[in-house]
């Protein structure tokens, strides 16, 4: 099999998640005495959707047929034609923006109405109906900000402006200037990397120099914000923000407590373990289950055998759609601290379909619940 992750370039410190969150799957299914036992190859695209295609390419090729892997959403865009040509499939375990169609996909991330949706309803109900945004200029962010727009404008709110960075891009005086001027409720990062750091750094610091309480006047809220980001912002402005997720580390179960003992354990210097490291274990067990039962180079048999597993993960129960390739998962909201984690201050009673349509989501937000702080449900 193939672990396609970013180890170097502009978002290593969440690139490198994939493979950290195979390599520990892979180490309880050999301690498990599984029958199955894997061959992996890891690729390294530096975050160059070039090399993507072209280390993609050259493992299915190979033989390869299952795939685990890619953080960006052009870069997974990209590769969807080679999986479809190959007959293979790609195991994607990020953050995800939804309205895609494939048989050649397995969705680990989360849908939109996953993240998006709880998000919205929780820093509207907590902090006001008026948003401004900023993103990373690629299809992750154009498409979460537009299903933001679309839904955020239908229950009332807001947006007062909407700016994109490069990837990588650092330049954010005008945009906090922007900020200030035009006083949202709250804003919405959709920048990835390096970008979000500095933003998050250099906001924090305009923020002191003005006697403004950040954390309090401009909240601002993510939907892939995680504690590798945490680290990379650092430790003056890591605290406070709001990330809308299905997996914290802080999660309080039993599953949780072992696999973030074995993480910690593993990757001594890493941060706490971040969602896509669940995600891509997840993904690596969902993958060994239906190897289980099915010829690894039927992926006809692999789609239908794959839909047949429940994984208890450390977030809760896992388990697919059979319809369109997406997991049942769990929606949280999570409140950075200066250690390095988040406080859960929302989570759902349960698995929540995923929609990547968005077709009958609406009302799903209700199931978020919140479980901190003074806020009423």
């Amino acid at each position: 099999m193939g672990v396609i992750a970013s180890t170097t370039g502009p978002y290593a410190a969440v690139g490198i998640t994939a493979w950290y969150g195979v390599m520990l799957a892979i180490d309880e299914l050999r301690a498990h005495n599984t029958e199955i036992d894997f061959d992996v190859v890891c690729c390294d695209p530096q975050g160059n959707d070039e090399l993507y295609f072209q280390q993609t390419q050259d493992m299915l090729r190979s033989g390869i047929r299952h795939v685990i892997g890619c953080y960006t959403s052009s870069s997974r865009k990209l590769l969807l034609p080679l999986f479809e040509k190959h007959e293979s499939l790609l195991w994607f375990p990020a953050h995800y923006e939804g309205f895609e169609s494939t048989d050649y996909a397995i969705y680990t991330g989360t849908s939109p109405n996953h993240h998006i949706y709880p998000m919205i309803d929780y820093m509207s109900s907590n902090f006001g109906y008026s948003a401004y945004c900023i993103g990373s200029d690629y299809i992750w962010a154009w498409e979460s900000n537009r299903v933001f727009n679309d839904e955020f404008i239908r229950v009332g709110g807001e947006v007062l402006g909407e700016r994109y960075q490069p990837i990588g891009g650092v330049e954010m005086d005008d945009v906090i200037e922007e900020i200030f001027a035009l006083k949202p409720a709250f804003i919405l990062n959709t920048l990835i990397g390096k970008s979000s750091y500095h933003f998050f750094r250099a906001f924090r610091a305009a923020c002191v120099a003005r006697g403004i309480d950040q954390v309090q006047e401009f909240p601002i809220a993510s939907c892939n914000l995680s504690e590798a980001d945490l680290n990379g912002i650092g430790s003056e402005a890591m605290d406070g923000h709001h990330s809308s997720s299905v997996y914290f580390s802080s999660v309080d179960s039993p599953e949780n407590e072992r696999f973030v003992q074995a993480y910690t354990q593993k990757f001594p210097q890493a941060s706490l373990p971040p969602v896509e490291v669940e995600a891509a274990y997840i993904a690596m067990h969902l993958l060994a289950g239906a190897l289980a039962q099915a010829d690894a180079n039927d992926i006809d048999a692999v789609r239908k055998a794959v839909c047949k597993q429940r994984f208890q993960a450390p977030q809760g129960e896992v388990y697919l759609d059979p319809v369109n390739f997406h997991s049942y998962l769990t929606p949280r909201i999570g409140l950075s601290k200066t250690n390095g984690e988040f406080e859960i201050v929302a989570q759902a009673s349960a698995p929540v379909r995923p929609d990547p349509y968005l077709v009958d989501s609406s009302a799903e937000i209700m199931l978020v619940r919140h479980v901190a702080g003074d806020h009423e449900p």
